[in-house]
């Protein structure tokens, strides 16, 4: 009977290894801004659109608003395997390569379809795969929208109004650079902590889109936003090296279409929701907008100019250039 208990045993094993075999791949999507966001939205349709490919062999879960890790803690889940895919801002790359800190300087990019011609060209193309040493794979660029900026103050249209005044920041040491350029004192802190600490006074002001500012509501606890336009919040979708290389070959093709399609919807968009998310941040009259003109902004520029001196050694001046020729 001995025989018998041991092919019972090697089929019972085998049948549990086809059963193994058929559940779907989990992939658990992580991001910390809110489903209305261009990012939210940008999340769920890569899920509809991954599943619908890939029918019963990938299931995509999606946690928004810093549910699972926060800004300070979703990379190292990535890096352990904890999550499969992020969106952070491009801004939290730089201490994995300075090449990526080119999105981070100030008055580079006049606008968002030049951010397109630079990230669909070669150098561009390039930046997705500079981290793979470190673990790290880009699998698409997703655009939020120019940023502004925002204080508590009545004023806001040259650098001398913002002296002494404390900002929120990504962790970047370009954007602590940029806003020591301008006599401001910057403090680093989570995206999901900010709305309290404009509500409180630990920080005076902040820079973001006006999708983050709106869904956020952070035009509830700000006087004065200025349309500045002086930088942007990209997005990189990066997920584990090991674990994308590690996919079954049909499984990894379907995902990067669904990451395609999924891009092309949520840059399209961005543009639209930041539109109307600014109408509505003005309509509800809590927050001025305050225009700038064009002496204004060459204020802003002169004073910021510095920045790019400082970081364009370790981001590469041909980079530079080439962020430069795409604007024209």
């Amino acid at each position: 009977m001995k025989w018998f208990a041991a092919v019972t045993a090697a089929l019972s094993l085998c049948v549990s290894s086809i059963a193994f075999a058929q559940q779907p791949i989990v992939i658990k999507f992580s991001h910390v801004v809110a489903e209305k966001t261009p990012k939210g939205q940008g999340a769920l349709k890569f899920k509809e659109l991954a599943e619908k490919k890939l029918p019963g062999k990938v299931q995509v879960q999606v946690f928004p608003s810093s549910q699972l890790f926060g800004d300070a803690k979703e990379m190292e889940a990535l890096l352990l395997g904890d999550v499969q895919l992020i969106a952070p801002s491009l801004s939290k790359f730089d201490r994995y390569t300075k090449k990526l800190q080119v999105y981070d300087l100030p008055f580079l990019f006049p606008s968002i379809e030049v951010v397109d011609k630079f990230q669909d060209g070669p150098d561009g193309q390039a930046l997705l795969d500079s981290m793979k040493s470190k673990g790290l794979k880009g699998l698409a660029y997703w655009h939020n929208g120019m940023k502004q900026l925002s204080t508590n103050r009545d004023k806001l249209t040259v650098p001398a109004d913002v002296k002494g005044l404390k900002f929120r920041i990504q962790s970047s040491d370009v954007l602590e650079a940029q806003f020591r350029a301008v006599g401001a004192n910057p403090q680093k802190m989570a995206f999901s902590e900010v709305y309290q600490a404009l509500q409180t006074g630990v920080v005076d002001g902040q820079e973001n889109t006006w999708s983050n500012i709106y869904s956020q509501k952070f035009y509830e606890v700000q006087k004065t936003i200025a349309e500045t336009n002086h930088g942007l919040i990209e997005y990189m979708v990066v997920t584990n090296a090991k674990w994308w290389d590690g996919l079954p070959p049909d499984i990894r093709a379907g995902l990067a279409e669904a990451m395609k399609e999924a891009t092309a919807y949520a840059n399209k968009l961005a543009f639209d929701i930041n539109e109307s998310d600014k109408k509505k941040i003005a309509e509800a009259g809590k927050a001025k907008i305050q225009k700038l003109t064009k002496q204004d902004l060459a204020e802003w520029q002169k004073a910021m100019q510095p920045v790019w001196k400082k970081f364009e050694p370790g981001i590469g001046k041909d980079l530079v250039q080439a962020a430069l020729k795409a604007g024209g």
